[in-house]
């Protein structure tokens, strides 16, 4: 069962990040949630996955979780990100 997930992830996860990559390119959002957007983008797209597979929705859930995590992760790597998420007073 969990090699189905994380086989379903993988096809999901270029998915996940060429959509999160479009909703930073459009929406202003503060770097530090992108993470929580990859992973609520990952979730819808797993679960909209339904014509495309014969899973149940958990299953396509946490594949989408899974892809846009590692997604988030992924793209994170490839690019640095510079300052602090947090000010310190």
């Amino acid at each position: 069962m969990m090699e189905q997930v994380l086989l379903f992830a993988t096809v999901l996860l270029p998915i996940v990040t060429a959509v999160v990559e479009l909703v930073k390119k459009t929406i202003n959002l503060p770097k530090n949630y992108m993470p929580l957007i990859s992973v609520i983008v990952g979730l819808i797209v797993g679960a909209i996955a339904y014509p495309f597979t014969d899973f149940e929705l958990v299953i396509r859930l946490w594949a989408g979780g899974f892809a846009g995590l590692a997604g988030t992760g992924l793209f994170e790597i490839m690019n640095k990100r510079e300052g602090m998420t947090k000010d310190v007073a």
